[in-house]
């Protein structure tokens, strides 16, 4: 039975998220002002002190607002897919984050010394704990905007500034062990080399990232009378090892002229394998059958990115940047029906590989026009390029068996074969108005226009053009509280593997799904208000996000089939449909207890959908769109110990989370997340964490209800209900530097 969300476990999470944000509120009524005159805060180096870290990534953990209570960096086994939503950013099925663009929204920047890494896959949040806290002189948290920053647009800006004539090299590593479900154990672990060498700074990393997962399901099958099906039991493991290697080097030529430059090259080849028994409960005696996946898969990929700044002697700056990368993918998937002596009769064959590769280039000249304004003039290329290949064996049709498709007989896949190209140009111009001490009016205008095109088995060319204004206004009431509010139309980048027909990794009874090369971007027009008031004495800091989102051509699932007797759905543009909500947020110290130490995060999002269903015509929620997200958690250094120790809680509002296909509707429900933590640091400044990830051990679920045909003729045929976990995941990792 689906999984239904208790409405007082709904009820007490939401009470006590709102109830944290009041006696934050009341708690500094009579506080006294430590932010100052200017909304930028500035956190120094011996402000961290008393918390012994190690890397900067240490550092920004601590501060409220910024960082998490769990920290420690990137751990396996994390929330399960659709817990990091909320707060009405939603990205569609198709959306992808091709090139860079030249004003960025939503969350938080890392920039570092002043400058963002020209990367993608090798970004500079990835290098935090890879710097040592020995090298940071300071952090900033910029909450304005300005021409002098090196990203636009962001909710806020956190600045890892380094002490310039550090000249030491430092070593920083980590070592851990990861304990899973069915008592596998794996060795993970990083080396960084990091320091300053005259004018060149670098930062060098290898690493390796467990990726196992055991995950064991159970699903149990009635048909449309009601009466039983099947019960199904399915074990998924997956072997998987991250291999990377990454360089982040910067260079000051002069004071006014500066260069960097980034590398990396990862590997994560993995191999899967599923055994699923399913017990045919239509007839008496019951029937058991056994079959048996093996899917070897090999992934790789690299980028290498660099960018030049030169600043003139009356402030003006340009700049230049591009961006390489490649990613390779290759997955054989074969299936077995396994009879009772275990030999094992091959019954799919599914052959799939595809090869991404992205070129962007950007340049741009800052100067000032007016005092306390300047204007930013730019443009961005970005080449996009697809090449993806799918080959289908099945056995029991009549053919020929090919070799080539492991002994089964070919099946003919529409759009198997296809390369996809987009050539995008995206010319802009950013206008910085620094209004007085309190205002600050930032707009932008760009436009995008690209051509994509399809080659293989399907020939299609179109070209696209798209204006893209935004304005971003400021408004600090008081350097503690400030007010934001932005209006902006953004176009989602469409992902080439929806042009493609691919591999069904949802649908067991689904070998494959259809591409649909005639898909248009989907875009919408952003209205958002924010408050954010940092509490005096460094209490905290509470915010709130009121927002209201109109999409346009949104990107969903659409019926392309063929003919009535062959039922078939792609990602396609369904129509209009709006989004809104609020998200309250709190990261606060409890120094109105006597535990300065102590510090407590609490998050609400509540939000709304709405567009019109292509299959049934009714109005609905917009595909797996959560009602609602709400979490919790809390760290708590205690210095005289030299450990601290803490936990985030993370929850969803399961109700009505559905998907609507042409001939399936499905539902998603699941358990809350818990993650633990606790942390110790010897005499040596080697520290010692334990996480245990999935603490709760809850059950992610689905209900699938299947029909005979399409939905809109309403004959359902089965009910499917399907929970499953991976389990706890214990993990346990020695840190430290020399």
């Amino acid at each position: 039975m689906i999984m239904i969300y208790s409405k007082k476990s709904r009820f007490f999470s939401e009470a006590m998220c709102f109830g944290l944000v009041f006696t934050v509120f009341s708690s500094a009524i009579f506080a006294q002002d430590n932010v100052g005159e200017d909304s930028t805060v500035v956190y120094q180096a011996d402000y961290f002190t008393e918390f012994n870290p190690i890397t900067a990534q240490d550092m920004v953990d601590r501060i409220p607002g910024i960082g998490t209570t769990t920290g420690g960096g990137s751990f396996n086994g994390g929330p399960p897919r659709g817990f990091s939503g909320g707060g009405g950013s939603r990205r569609s099925p198709s959306s992808g984050g091709r090139g860079l663009g030249s004003g960025r929204s939503g969350g938080n920047e890392i920039l570092i010394n002043g400058k963002r890494t020209a990367g993608k896959n090798n970004q500079t949040s990835g290098q935090l704990d890879r710097i040592t806290a020995n090298q940071v002189n300071y952090i900033e948290i910029i909450r304005g905007t300005s021409g002098e920053l090196d990203v636009r647009g962001s909710g806020q800006v956190v600045n890892i500034v380094l002490f310039e004539e550090l000249s030491n090299t430092s070593i920083s590593y980590d070592v851990n062990m990861d304990r899973y479900l069915d008592h596998t154990v794996e060795p993970g672990g990083s080396l960084s080399l990091s320091g300053q060498s005259g004018a060149l700074g670098y930062v060098l990393n290898g690493s390796l990232i467990p990726g196992y997962d055991h995950n064991i399901s159970k699903e149990n099958s009635i048909l449309g009378d009601f009466s039983p099906n099947d019960l199904i039991r399915e074990e998924r493991v997956r072997e998987q090892d991250n291999y990377e290697l990454s360089a982040n080097l910067n260079y000051e030529f002069t004071p006014n002229s500066t260069a960097r430059f980034n590398a990396l090259f990862a590997e994560n080849d993995n191999t899967t394998e599923v055994v699923r028994h399913t017990t045919d409960l239509k007839v008496v005696p019951n029937l058991l059958s056994r079959e048996r996946e093996d899917i070897p898969s090999e992934q790789d990929n690299w980028e290498i990115g660099g960018d030049y700044e030169f600043i003139r002697s009356n402030g003006g700056r340009f700049k230049i940047l591009f961006i390489n990368n490649e990613s390779n993918r290759a997955s054989i998937r074969e299936r077995f029906d396994v009879a009772s002596d275990n030999s094992g009769k091959k019954n799919l064959f599914l052959d799939t590989a595809s090869t991404t590769r992205e070129r962007i280039v950007r340049s741009s000249y800052t100067f000032d026009i007016f005092e306390s304004q300047d204007i930013e003039l730019g443009a961005e290329r970005a080449q996009t390029i697809l090449d993806s290949n799918l080959a289908l064996g099945i056995s029991g049709i009549d053919g020929a068996p090919s070799a080539a498709l492991g002994g089964l007989i070919p099946v003919a896949v529409s759009n198997a074969n296809s390369s996809v190209e987009e050539i995008r140009y995206e010319p802009f111009a950013i206008h910085n108005w620094i209004i007085n001490a309190r205002m600050s009016l930032e707009t932008t205008l760009l436009y995008e226009s690209s051509e994509i095109s399809q080659t293989g088995d399907i020939s299609n060319k179109r070209d696209f053009n798209f204006l893209k204004p935004k304005v971003d206004f400021r408004y600090d009431v008081t350097p503690q509280l400030q007010l934001r509010g932005t209006i902006e139309k953004v176009v989602n980048q469409l992902s080439f593997a929806d042009f493609v027909a691919a591999n069904d990794e949802d649908d067991d009874d689904s070998n494959t799904l259809a591409g649909n090369a005639n898909l248009r971007q989907e875009w919408l027009w952003k209205y958002d208000l924010n408050a954010e008031y940092r509490l005096p004495n460094d209490v905290g800091v509470v915010s709130g996000n009121l927002y209201y989102h109109e999409h346009h051509d949104v990107i969903e699932r659409i019926d392309v089939s063929p003919h009535k007797d062959s039922v078939q759905s792609a990602n396609g543009n369904i129509g209009d449909g709006e989004m809104y909500g609020i998200r309250l947020n709190a990261s606060i110290r409890m120094r109105m207890i006597d535990m300065p130490n102590l510090l407590l995060t609490s998050s609400v999002t509540v939000q709304k959908s709405t567009i019109t269903d292509p299959f049934l015509q009714i109005d609905r929620r917009f595909q797996f769109d959560a009602r609602g997200f709400n979490s919790m958690g809390f760290r708590h250094d205690i210095l005289r110990w030299n450990f601290n120790w803490g936990a985030q809680w993370m929850n969803r509002y399961d109700g009505n989370n559905k998907r609507y296909d042409v001939d399936d509707i499905e539902l998603i429900a699941g358990d809350p997340w818990l993650m633990l933590f606790g942390e110790y640091k010897d005499q040596r400044g080697i520290t010692y964490r334990l996480d245990v990830s999935g603490a709760a051990n809850g059950l992610g679920c689905r209900e699938r209800q299947r029909f005979v045909g399409r939905i809109s003729a309403g004959i359902l045929e089965e009910i499917e209900d399907r929970c499953s976990n991976s389990g706890r995941v214990l993990t346990f990792k020695v840190t430290g530097t020399f």
